[in-house]
């Protein structure tokens, strides 16, 4: 948590008025890069808190690294104005409240800018700030299921399947960090002034999915739940080595799907019409899966992996967390680092990304405890703007 280097952030402030995992995984990228994020929360905290495995609050000491803690309940007029008094130092505010939320508080945009006219308001909702669904609750999982990818994805044969992460939230986290930066630039490079960003849950959700609606509006085709396949390229799949591990496997170019097969003994497939080129080997792939998988399934995983890294094959190891934690290559490019906590003594996390060669982010302090730096709302604020 240590570092000389300059951030490249320093010097935005930020208020995080967000609760859960959308607004937390945004500030998170600001954070890591140097920009002073104070977490606005209520008395009972941000939701994240409550979030517990085996009564330890890791999501939060992850999502809340590099984050200062201030406790206001904006139901009182004297919280709503400390709030206030700290607009004119902040470069962004953040909020995740259900759509109209502010303004129910009094501070609608119009209200923020009125007092910092430069300010940049990211707001964070499942369905966008208009349109006929902008006041349905918008959780990840509703839209992770209205977007397309619940019915895409699983197996063939099984039900739609959800993600068993807050994908719809950390997708929209991280694009919405980009925004807030675009806005900001706006500002800083442009002379610019204050804007709304309005981040939807649903629309950076749709933009990772691919271009299903232009494959349906040209061809008429649905997207199909193909399990562990892909719908353009063949092969693809992940299959069990005889120690019942599994091994994924990708050959989404032509070379590599010539390569794959004589690497598992077949190079009389590559000339074989059922084979010979990606639209054939979709047509076939249940019998392209099966001479693959045969192969396979007849070494461990250890000589699979070295069999095939030795041709320089695209193959690569399903592994568990526990197995990720010790691999030689997460450990040697420390892509998962322990970060001292005073309540947990330490808590493993992914590491600052991406990476920049000259004012690399860091973690500077580990998440901080429900009110921990109260005494923002009460001491004279010395000025966080940037010179012009």
């Amino acid at each position: 948590m240590s570092g000389s280097s300059p951030l490249p952030l320093a010097g935005i402030r930020v208020l995080d008025l967000s609760r859960l995992m959308a607004g937390n995984m945004l500030t998170l990228q600001l954070a890591d890069f140097g920009a002073d994020v104070i977490k606005v929360e209520s008395e009972h905290g941000d939701t994240l808190r409550d979030w517990k495995n085996d009564g330890k609050s890791i999501w939060w000491k992850v999502y809340g690294r590099n984050k200062r803690s201030l406790c206001l309940d904006l139901k009182r007029p004297a919280d709503i104005g400390a709030l206030l008094a700290l607009l004119p130092d902040a470069q962004v505010l953040v909020e995740s409240f259900k759509t109209g939320g502010m303004e129910g508080y009094g501070l609608s945009p119009a209200a923020l800018h009125a007092v910092n006219p430069k300010l940049v308001i990211v707001r964070i909702s499942g369905w966008g700030q208009t349109g006929p669904y902008a006041a349905r609750p918008g959780f990840g999982t509703l839209v992770e299921a209205f977007s397309g990818f619940a019915e895409k994805n699983g197996f063939p044969d099984k039900p739609p399947a959800l993600p068993n992460l807050g994908l719809a939230d950390m997708v929209a986290g991280l694009s919405g960090a980009f925004a807030t930066l675009a806005a900001v630039r706006e500002v800083e490079v442009n002379g610019g002034l204050g804007q709304v960003v309005d981040l939807s849950l649903l629309e950076p959700m749709l933009g990772i999915l691919g271009p299903d609606a232009g494959i349906y509006q040209h061809t008429g085709e649905l997207p199909r739940r193909l399990g562990n396949r892909a719908e353009v390229a063949a092969p693809r799949n992940a299959y069990r080595c005889s120690d019942d591990r599994w091994l994924v496997m990708s050959g989404s170019t032509q070379r590599m799907a010539e390569k794959i097969l004589k690497a598992v003994g077949a190079p009389e497939l590559v000339t074989d019409p059922r084979f010979a080129d990606n639209a054939a080997r979709l047509a076939n792939v249940e019998e392209l899966d099966r001479v693959i998988g045969g192969f396979i399934g007849q070494h461990t995983l250890a000589e699979n992996l070295a069999h095939f890294g030795a041709l320089d094959v695209t193959v690569g190891p399903v592994l568990s967390v526990d197995q990720l934690m010790t691999d030689p290559h997460v450990v040697q490019r420390q892509v998962l680092v322990d970060v001292a906590d005073t309540e947990l003594g330490s808590v493993t996390m992914h590491n600052v990304f991406p990476r920049l060669s000259r004012t690399p982010g860091r973690i500077r302090s580990p998440a901080p405890r429900l009110g921990e730096h109260q005494d923002i709302a009460q001491a004279e604020q010395p000025s966080h703007r940037r010179s012009p």
